[in-house]
């Protein structure tokens, strides 16, 4: 029997594979309750609305991500070295979590996320703008719009995940890590 922590597991992994696949508006609850193995109903049990259960993954994964970044994260270090901790946090998250990753990344200005979603994502991006705000006032970051050098790492970081272009521990990843470094630090 299928307990109820492993039902509302289920639901949410089911949701999150199609959200990413299919897309939020494509995806329906019936389509959610046939993956999971569940009623329609037991979702709403769980769930109030559709929407809620979006917010509600939106939001999880998002802290997961946030926490996977801040942990350990080297403040006292070289920017090249806060640098390595986030691509590596990133790619530790994307262990078994690559829908994850796409499901935010296609659905962070979708129509349905509340406030708590908009804030969840923002916290997110704070820490990617705080860390090129310091790099940029070091003169370590190239001087460009923080939100333009999160679309350069973000952006190709999460296109070679939907590829599944990066193994971990590969000297592909070392070398993405590395271009990517080189995509946004000054060349003096």
């Amino acid at each position: 029997m299928i307990t109820a922590v492993n039902k509302r597991d289920s639901i949410v992994a089911s949701a999150l594979v199609l959200f990413a696949e299919r897309g939020y508006d494509a995806t329906t609850i019936p389509m959610i309750a046939t993956s999971a193995g569940v009623g329609a109903g037991t979702i709403y049990r769980y769930f109030e609305n559709k929407e809620v259960l979006g917010n509600k993954i939106f939001q999880e994964y998002l802290d997961i991500l946030t926490e996977t970044i801040k942990n350990g994260f080297p403040h006292d270090d070289s920017i090249r070295t806060q640098f390595h901790h986030i691509f590596k946090s990133m790619v530790h998250f994307t262990r078994g979590q690559d829908q994850a990753l796409y499901f935010i990344k296609m659905h962070s200005r979708a129509h349905f996320l509340n406030e708590d979603s908009h804030a969840s994502f923002q916290r997110l991006l704070n820490i990617f703008k705080t860390f090129f705000d310091s790099g940029k006032e070091k003169h370590v970051i190239k001087e460009l719009p923080s939100s333009v050098l999160i679309a350069i790492i973000y952006g190709a970081f999460l296109e070679l995940v939907r590829i599944g272009e990066l193994e971990p521990e590969s000297k592909l990843l070392t070398d993405v890590e590395e271009s990517f470094w080189d995509a946004v630090r000054l060349h003096i």
